[in-house]
Formats: C-alpha cells, sequence, structure tokens
C-alpha cells in the first residue's frame, strides 16, 4: 500500500505571489501592488485573506473576490479561501508596495 502524500503547505511569500495574479480590472494593476491585501493566513488548508478594495462602492468587488478565491485554490495545499473585503482601515495609495504603480497611477 503506497503512503499518500500530504501536500506541503504553501509559504506566506508564495501565497502572496499567487495573490500578485489578480489585477484590479479598472486599472489593470496587482491588488497586492495596489496594497489592498492586508493580510494573508493559512491554517491546516485553509486560507484566509483580509483585504480592501480602492472604494466602497467599487462594482468589480465580487470579481476581484472570486479571482482571488481561484488563484489561491490552485496552490496544492490549500484546501478551501476565505476573502473578506473589509472598509477599516480604508485604502490609501500611500500603502502601495511598488514605486512604479505610484508614478503609472499619477500617485506621488
Amino acid at each position: 500500500m503506497a503512503d499518500t502524500e500530504t501536500p506541503q503547505a504553501p509559504t506566506y511569500e508564495q501565497l502572496r505571489e499567487k495573490l500578485r495574479e489578480v489585477k484590479d480590472p479598472e486599472i489593470n494593476m496587482s491588488i497586492v501592488d495596489l496594497g489592498l491585501v492586508y493580510d494573508i493566513q493559512y491554517d491546516n488548508g485553509d486560507v484566509l485573506v483580509t483585504m480592501t478594495l480602492t472604494s466602497p462602492g467599487c462594482p468589480l468587488g465580487p470579481i476581484i473576490r472570486g479571482e482571488a478565491y481561484a488563484k489561491l485554490r490552485e496552490l496544492p495545499g490549500v484546501k478551501d479561501v476565505d476573502v473578506q473585503i473589509v472598509w477599516n482601515p480604508p485604502w490609501d495609495p500611500r500603502t502601495m508596495a511598488s514605486e512604479d504603480v505610484k508614478m503609472a497611477l499619477g500617485i506621488w
């Protein structure tokens, strides 16, 4: 009888890099680079993402949330994903990770 290998838990960096593939459809930039992702937690196959959107009225929130879910589910070791949208603290352009993104959006 062969042993069934359990997939290794993804690292925080692997989870973050996978989320970097998710783009805000309105501005075609990564939700990670935009500073929208506040926290990523992994617990025994379950991933909890805490993030925000650029504005509470963003009509594309469900699409972004669904893409984040789908991307993270592609990783070995991820069984379920919960993407929670929070409004506190509100998104602030100063939280963007990349100077290139700030320049592209005209934010200094």
